[in-house]
């Protein structure tokens, strides 16, 4: 008994040493990778340090969850020497290599553009091969594949010296390696739920800092990921975000979009205007001066905004183009977890814009340069209703590609000639596609100041330049004197101010309404009326004299009597913006990210906060 006891508990002992080092091994990594960060955040190298500290316990559950199948085999081996246990732990450790490395060398080419990490929505996100290969430059794509391979061949090197041979102890009772079984199967199941306490261990255990790459690099990224995938699977059966019952979270919801009277003040000149939607992929507030950024990256935009009604209070409810799509089409906010157009079984219960407008007497388009397969988004705009869809397939083969489509001064160009072929009035859609990684747009870089995020920031000057000459070309057409613009990001991204993605500086993006049909009191106004981009559906409607009841979690922001909020959703909770502050939970850890609320109305303002997830997240799970 004791030399099997003994045998377990060094080969056991051996694998999660093993395992522990294999994970510090890819923090490792992923720390010198974003070094970068590190230095422009200005963190400590001790707080660094942390990382590795307040990531141990989450690795050891992790480790312990690895090492089931190898108790197993070893228990097996105790009792009859077999050659086949030993391959069979072999391929079954290479296999966690590999795809362990892989999971992590994905969180590598991630983090730098979406501040997140690897999850069940994001790989969903990510179905597409070709839309992994072609958001990254050809340089990144072969050094992360080197990454993968040279970690998993150095792990499983490793592991083949120091687990793999291994000699068991001769003649071992069946019943002496039962109870041993046992016996560490109970420690490794302790090891698995991180003690014996009350509330088993989570993600939220490695998180320790105000520098969220830390707390990215610290959370296990295999544990992360089996830990969304099971969240997501059992989705339908998880009320996830229920905090009241649900009568008074329906009555709070309801009360934040009752309005004193359904009225609007019109602001259009033009009683059946087409209208048309430039949907600018990816662009933050801090790309535009009257935001608050800076002077200079977006200088076209800037002279539009004399010319139009400006919104510098405006938020994206989500950080996925297929999530605006839905905003945008659909009147509806983000999911956490996952996204509208993943679920096509839940398209028929979507209100749809555009065919509202359709049966208004309106035309529909939308255009895009690229492949519109990503995100499931051409699925989705099949079924509301277009009646012409054109993606970077249909396009002139001699239209100048970058590795995810038609650059925007060549899509602007085109685009502008070819409403001339769409009846009026029309509601169209450009969704532009050079502001988006790997930043191949055919431009040298103009601004280099930043230190940080600078291939984006020069991305954005370049459809700047291209927004421009639209208009310029715009204005010789047929249809622009009937035209009201709607100028706006589809969502946001990680700037040169580097603000955490839990914040409403990251989720800040541009409105602006302009063109023809724009009343000539509004041009060159600016409103600070709190919004989002969930909005923009019920306020075209209502300019329109149509109705929007179906629309119901979208505000008519013409409305003077209307209740003004802005909604973003986490992955892993929300955030909630009124005027008299902002907070932003994190469902996993029960606790704020922000919460700058003070005054008799902050606990009522949160609970305003979460009854709108609630409703909204199982407004969802009943489409």
């Amino acid at each position: 008994m004791k030399n099997t006891l003994l045998h377990l508990f060094k080969v056991l002992g051996k694998s999660v040493l093993f395992w522990l080092f294999y994970f510090m091994l890819l923090r490792m990594v992923f720390l010198i990778y974003y070094k970068y960060l590190i230095d422009i955040e200005m963190i400590t190298f001790s707080e660094v340090m942390l990382t590795f500290v307040n990531a141990f316990w989450l690795d050891v559950s992790t480790a312990c969850y690895l090492l089931i199948i190898p108790l197993f085999l070893h228990s097996v081996d105790l009792i009859r020497h077999n050659k086949l246990t030993s391959r069979i732990e072999s391929g079954y450790t290479l296999l966690i290599i590999v795809v362990y490395s892989l999971i992590a060398t994905g969180e590598l080419g991630l983090f730098g553009e979406w501040r997140t990490k690897l999850s069940y929505k994001v790989m969903m996100h990510l179905s597409n091969p070709d839309e992994i290969v072609n958001s990254i430059s050809t340089a990144q794509f072969l050094s992360l594949v080197s990454i993968w391979l040279i970690q998993s061949a150095l792990a499983f090197y490793l592991f083949k010296k120091l687990i793999l041979n291994r000699k068991s102890p001769d003649s071992n009772s069946i019943w002496v390696v039962f109870v041993s079984f046992f016996i560490f199967f109970a420690v490794i199941f302790t090891g698995i739920r991180g003690g014996w306490k009350a509330i088993p261990i989570t993600t939220s255990a490695a998180y320790f800092s105000q520098h969220n790459m830390l707390n990215m690099a610290a959370v296990n990224p295999g544990y992360n990921m089996l830990l969304s995938t099971i969240g997501a699977i059992t989705i339908k059966d998880q009320f996830l975000f229920n905090s009241m019952p649900m009568d008074e979270a329906k009555s709070i919801v309801k009360q934040l979009h009752q309005v004193e009277k359904d009225t609007t003040v019109s602001i259009l000149q033009i009683k059946k205007p087409n209208i048309v939607v430039l949907l600018i992929e990816s662009w933050s507030g801090d790309l535009i001066e009257s935001l608050g950024g800076e002077a200079g990256i977006t200088p076209n935009f800037k002279q539009l905004e004399a010319d139009g009604l400006l919104f510098t209070n405006f938020y994206a409810s989500a950080n996925r183009s297929q999530q605006a799509m839905g905003s945008l089409f659909s009147g509806i906010p983000g999911l956490p977890i996952t996204t509208i157009t993943n679920h096509s079984e839940k398209y028929a219960a979507l209100p749809s814009l555009t065919k509202v407008l359709k049966s208004n007497g309106y035309y529909n388009s939308f255009y895009f340069g690229g492949q519109l397969i990503y995100g499931n988004i051409l699925s989705y705009l099949r079924y509301i209703g277009f009646d012409k869809i054109i993606e970077g397939g249909d396009l002139p083969i001699s239209m100048p590609r970058g590795k995810l489509g038609v650059h925007d001064e060549y899509m602007f160009s085109y685009y502008a000639t070819e409403l001339n072929n769409n009846p009026q009035p029309f509601f169209s859609t450009l969704f532009t596609i050079s502001s988006h990684s790997p930043y191949d747009f055919p431009m040298e870089h103009t601004i280099l100041w930043p230190k940080l995020e600078e291939d984006f920031v020069n991305s954005a000057a370049y459809t700047d330049r291209s927004l421009g000459e639209f208009f310029a070309l715009a204005k010789q057409q047929e249809w622009y004197n009937n035209t009201l613009f709607v100028v706006m990001a589809d969502h946001s991204h990680s700037t040169y101010r580097n603000h955490p993605i839990q914040t409403y500086d990251y989720h800040k993006i541009p409105l602006l309404l302009c063109g023809p049909a724009l009343a000539d009191s509004l041009r060159g106004k600016q409103t600070d009326l709190l919004s989002g981009n969930t909005d923009v559906t019920a306020t075209l409607l209502s300019q329109l004299g149509l109705n929007t009841e179906q629309f119901h979690w979208s505000k008519n922001l013409f409305n003077p009597t209307l209740k003004p909020f802005a909604y973003f959703e986490l992955n892993e909770g929300f955030g909630w913006k009124r005027p008299e502050g902002e907070y932003v939970w994190n469902q996993l850890t029960q606790t704020p990210f922000v919460d700058n609320l003070s005054g008799e109305n902050r606990e009522s303002i949160i609970r305003e906060g979460k009854a709108y997830l609630q409703v909204w997240y199982n407004e969802f799970l009943g489409y």
